[in-house]
């Protein structure tokens, strides 16, 4: 990840004015090599400092080189990097001097380097340049950098938009669906599938997302002084589906539940009421043909615990602060065949009308949000 505010950045970028235009090559080389290393216990600031005022000197030409820098960079050098480059850009840009067009160009187009550094060459070609958005988009409908591709999205959006549904439906339903296709920002998906539902169209929502839908849930566990996020209940232990254990209220066990929901909320009120000071606990069996690497991604507003295959992945003993899409994410390995993903989500005490959720949504996808779906998984 590359972050995006620093104070000693906007400091840096602040004396721009006092740089020289052009720095020599071996000290840029080398200059180069110190901002990649950069780490985040501040001992090399003093240097770093000294490096990135040698790159943000450096010759338009050579951006490419310094976005390629960025690849493989800690992520406070990567931030150096990308703020030496892009005081370079600015400086360009502000004297109406050209940009080196092919160079940008055949960077942008390679998805070997890291992904935001390709949209920052990708904007500065399209400030420079504003024909080069058109040469370039089409060809990243599919892309793996998230920012790119949500460009080229949006293009697709803008087309299909013009098209007169009322006399060439079938051609709109088609540009919908490319866009669609390629769509991985819940924003965008939304406005795709709701054009589509006017065509009547039907979205699935759930499989285009990879949001799980089948689950196994039991409750009532007791949370009584939230005592329960730290208490091991049975299905900690154990994932047995037919085994019966002591809840809060009584004798509880495992029920089959699948969600309708368009974005896979599942809501432990349906089955159970709204209770509180209570603990649930949601299992869903994951099947994948190889060992691979996947994102699982989380929105929940309850505290949670979530392990996959017995294995503890995180969790986060916090109420009612709000939920969104893809809130949680972790990298996950996946083994072949079954994978069970545990899921426990605690309820407080509060009274008010909005902590009355008690539900979660959970996704399994790529690092750009494409689904990974399971092979066992219920028709819609």
């Amino acid at each position: 990840m590359i972050y995006r505010s620093a104070g000693c950045f906007v400091l840096l970028l602040s004396c721009l004015v006092a740089i020289p235009a052009a720095s020599g090559s071996e000290n840029l080389a080398q200059s180069l090599e110190v901002l990649r290393h950069v780490a985040l216990d501040g001992k090399d600031n003093a240097a770093a400092a000294r490096a990135w005022k040698v790159v943000a000197a450096a010759d338009a030409e050579r951006l490419p080189e310094i976005l390629s820098a960025i690849d493989g960079a800690t992520p406070l050098g990567a931030n150096w990097l990308r703020t030496a480059a892009e005081a370079i850009a600015e400086r360009e840009l502000r004297e109406k001097r050209a940009l080196p067009r092919k160079a940008l160009q055949a960077f942008v187009l390679d998805t070997d380097h890291h992904p935001r550094a390709r949209f920052l060459a990708y904007r500065w070609l399209v400030r420079s340049i504003p024909e080069m958005k058109e040469e370039l988009l089409p060809k990243l409908a599919q892309d793996p950098s998230v920012e790119l591709r949500r460009e080229a999205v949006a293009r697709l959006i803008a087309e299909a938009s013009k098209i007169d549904a009322k006399t060439r439906p079938s051609d709109a339903i088609t540009a919908y669906r490319r866009a669609l296709e390629a769509s991985r920002d819940e924003d965008q998906v939304r406005k795709i599938a709701g054009a589509l539902k006017k065509l009547g169209q039907k979205v699935d929502l759930p499989r285009h997302f990879g949001f799980l839908t089948d689950w196994k849930l039991i409750a009532p566990f007791d949370n009584s002084g939230r005592r329960g996020f730290d208490t091991v209940y049975p299905p900690e232990r154990e994932l047995n589906e037919k085994a019966t254990y002591k809840g809060k209220t009584g004798i509880v066990r495992w029920q089959a539940f699948h969600t309708d929901h368009p974005f896979g909320l599942v809501d432990f009120n349906r089955p159970y009421g709204k209770l509180k000071e209570v603990v649930g606990y949601a299992w869903a069996d994951f099947y994948s043909p190889r060992k691979q690497q996947v994102e699982l991604r989380l929105g929940c507003k309850n505290a949670w615990k979530l392990w996959l295959n017995g294995e503890f992945i995180f969790g986060r003993d916090e109420y009612h602060r709000g939920m969104q899409m893809d809130q949680y994410r972790y990298r996950v390995t996946l083994r072949p065949g079954v994978n069970r993903i545990l899921l426990k989500v605690c309820q407080n005490e509060q009274q008010e009308d909005w902590t009355v959720q008690w539900e979660f949504q959970l996704r399994v996808c790529d690092e750009t949000g494409t689904a990974i779906l399971s092979e066992r998984r219920s028709s819609p």
